[in-house]
């Protein structure tokens, strides 16, 4: 009987879905395997090629996988969806896996190394301290402003709403007094910790070559180096930069019939983070540029004339995109560029 050639394995977090296919497409087999007997399953099995989606868990089991000798393909789920038929159960997502991966055009996902994983969950982590700080005060302005105590809007703002409950005669409720001191300290201990992290990640990205070569792009600090160097697939996996912008959705979305080009606003696919933190970049640089009244690159400055500093702000960061790619692949350090 001839040898299975790809396994396609739809993840789970107990019970796995496993489907085996010959090289000219037939069935192999078809099994449900329990957590514990998946990598003794595939230890049986002679070199292949070993698909899953890219979801939870499949970094993890793309290591694995791969130490046992197979070559691992992790298909991103949006390209999965077209090969399912009829009715979606763990059998028909295992077979689409299998047919999704054996496509020549098909595009897959590089598997992420442990450091790699580290760096994401110290980002991710940072992240979501951050947005539970703007929750808790936000949630202390409004408490308080049920009671006429309105301060303006920021973080540095929020010493004004601590003098309030310091006074005694604003004539606070005691137990609303009490409440608002125990989320001004939630706040205190969330700037503790995201401070720490903020110097973790300000020590990675300095002491990591390629992180600090980043850097020297304006707009692209320590959180955006070490989220690129996270987030994003390796650069000499792109043939150009406009290929890793495009991976990132900073691109105008296609909508073309007939031979007339229609362009909309950006497509937002690929890492929404790194799309963000680009963006968020951009709109740092063209802030300074407006206030300064002096721009040093004639692009910026010409479409800061004639454009919204929104819409420049992203442009900008397709631009920035551009760059890391170019610095990554040729190992250079970014040169300002000044006007004639």
């Amino acid at each position: 009987m001839e040898e299975v050639s790809i396994i396609g394995i739809d993840l789970a977090k107990r019970s796995f879905q496993v489907h085996g296919a010959r090289a000219d497409g037939s069935v192999a087999f078809r099994r449900k395997l329990s957590r514990g007997r998946l990598l003794r399953f595939l230890a049986s099995q002679p070199g292949c090629t070993v698909a899953m989606e890219a979801c939870a868990s499949a970094h993890y089991w793309g290591r694995e996988i791969a130490a046992l000798g197979h070559e691992v393909r992790l298909v991103p789920p949006i390209y999965v969806k077209p090969f399912v038929k009829r009715s979606k159960n763990d059998t028909a997502d295992a077979e689409a896996i299998t047919e999704a991966a054996q496509r020549p055009t098909m595009h897959f996902v590089a598997v992420k190394t442990e450091a790699q994983q580290a760096q994401a969950m110290l980002f991710h982590t940072r992240d979501l301290l951050v947005r539970q700080r703007t929750q808790t005060i936000n949630a202390l302005r409004g408490h308080l402003a049920e009671y006429g105590v309105v301060a303006p809007q920021g973080r540095a703002r929020i010493g004004q709403l601590a003098a309030v409950l310091e006074d005694g005669d604003y004539g606070l409720p005691e137990a609303v007094a009490e409440l608002g001191w125990l989320l001004l300290g939630r706040i205190d201990e969330l700037d503790e910790k995201i401070d720490g992290l903020d110097r973790e990640l300000q020590t990675s990205a300095r002491e990591c070559e390629a992180t600090a070569r980043l850097m020297t792009i304006p707009g692209v600090g320590p959180v955006t180096a070490i989220a690129i160097q996270a987030f994003a697939p390796p650069m000499e996996s792109f043939r150009r930069g406009r290929d890793f912008s495009a991976w990132l959705g900073l691109v105008p979305r296609q909508h073309t019939t007939g031979g007339k080009p229609r362009l909309g606003r950006i497509s937002k696919m690929g890492q929404r983070d790194l799309r963000r933190l680009l963006i968020t970049g951009a709109m740092s640089v063209v802030q300074q540029a407006s206030r300064r009244g002096e721009v040093t690159d004639p692009w910026l400055a010409g479409m800061l004339a004639r454009k919204p500093r929104m819409l420049v702000a992203v442009a900008l960061a397709n631009r920035t995109a551009r760059k890391v790619w170019a610095l990554t692949t040729k190992q250079e350090t970014y040169r300002v560029r000044t006007a004639a």
